[in-house]
């Protein structure tokens, strides 16, 4: 195409699309600007509202132009050179922008809502449960909108439609094909929302998982991070928490009964040692206050063995506290009663009591 050719496309009408497309996009920003500033105003005092406002400043501020150039694009005659291919581009950028729209209003609605639930407070097992539903929900939408948008884009390009008529006689086999493929992600993208309802478990519940002891760190779309004591991550895919059995230490409440076993020998007083336990549970800023208790639990061949039993606010805490009143345990028997420490006693066979000494 030479440049007289091109001069000639730029007719009247040409120039009066171009003006009026440079007006729509300082319309649409000059109304962002005034809206976004008008919405912070009136969403000041309202943290979900404040939430969503924020994350969708930026989107809008795409939004609002395309859709003003949408207007005059429409409006344009149709004679117009690449008309059809601009208004075409055009809308798959608005759809484009729309989709990011509503992942970010989806975004915006769940960060306010776990902001107005903290879970630094020391009893924080209702702000856990929203936190967890709260965030798997979230994801499940904005997947959902994801493919809802690239749908609406793939349906503006007539060949795609095309393909899809001539497939449809073939859709039953493509959908099996295509359900046994993806079966791995629906199935993770269902625990997902069976996760978030039921709530089996939530995020910083401590876990007990092909026996390992940690605590839930991160909940994605497909995938839990189960933080171990020893600093590892141990992943599991969601579906796995439907499927097999597991513990939830912090099911219904974080508080937890913890044990302490000692062997002493038979003759070891219990009284004492029952003293010395509530001693070093009352020293203990661990101890939660609502059992410490020592009892007899099996007699053997050689010594017997005691359980101490002991609560705390939280599994961790319950550790720390099992280790502190071991160590005190176990102190005051040395320094008070060592001669009582587990014994090996044995008799030798045909053996004769020592001569007691001359006299003189």
């Amino acid at each position: 195409m030479t440049q007289r050719d091109l001069l000639g496309l730029l007719d009247d009408s040409s120039w009066q699309v171009l003006v009026a497309a440079l007006l729509a996009v300082a319309l649409g920003l000059l109304l962002h600007r005034v809206s976004a500033a008008l919405i912070w105003r009136v969403t000041r005092g309202m943290p979900i509202a404040s939430a969503v406002a924020r994350r969708c400043w930026r989107p809008t501020r795409f939004v609002l132009p395309l859709l003003a150039l949408q207007a005059v694009w429409q409006a344009a005659p149709d004679k117009l050179a690449l008309i059809a291919l601009v208004r075409h581009g055009n809308a798959l950028l608005l759809l484009a922008t729309l989709t990011w729209l509503a992942q970010r209003a989806v975004n915006g609605v769940a960060q306010g809502i776990t902001a107005q639930h903290s879970v630094t407070v020391e009893d924080n097992l209702n702000a856990r449960r929203i936190h967890t539903q709260t965030r798997l929900l979230a994801r499940t939408v904005s997947f959902m909108v994801l493919m809802a948008g690239l749908s609406l884009m793939l349906m503006t390009f007539p060949a795609a439609r095309q393909v899809g008529t001539s497939l449809l006689a073939s859709a039953g086999v493509i959908g099996i094909v295509a359900g046994i493929a993806a079966r791995p992600v629906f199935s993770n993208l269902i625990a997902g929302l069976q996760i978030a309802l039921a709530q089996p478990i939530r995020l910083d519940d401590v876990l007990i998982v092909q026996g390992e002891w940690g605590r839930v760190e991160e909940i994605t779309g497909t995938y839990v991070v189960l933080k171990i004591w020893d600093e590892r991550r141990l992943i599991v895919p969601l579906q796995w928490f439907i499927e097999n059995p597991f513990q939830n230490w912090t099911r219904s409440s974080a508080q937890i009964t913890g044990t302490v076993f000692l062997w002493v020998d038979y003759r070891m007083p219990l009284q004492p040692l029952r003293e010395a336990a509530r001693r070093a549970c009352e020293a203990a800023p661990e101890w939660d206050r609502r059992l410490c208790l020592l009892q007899l639990v099996e007699a053997g061949e050689r010594s017997m063995q005691l359980r101490l039993l002991v609560t705390s606010a939280s599994a961790s805490l319950n550790w720390d506290l099992r280790c502190r009143v071991r160590e005190a345990l176990v102190d005051f028997m040395q320094r008070e009663y060592p001669q009582h420490l587990p014994l090996l006693r044995a008799e030798l066979a045909g053996a004769m009591p020592p001569a007691p000494p001359a006299p003189g």
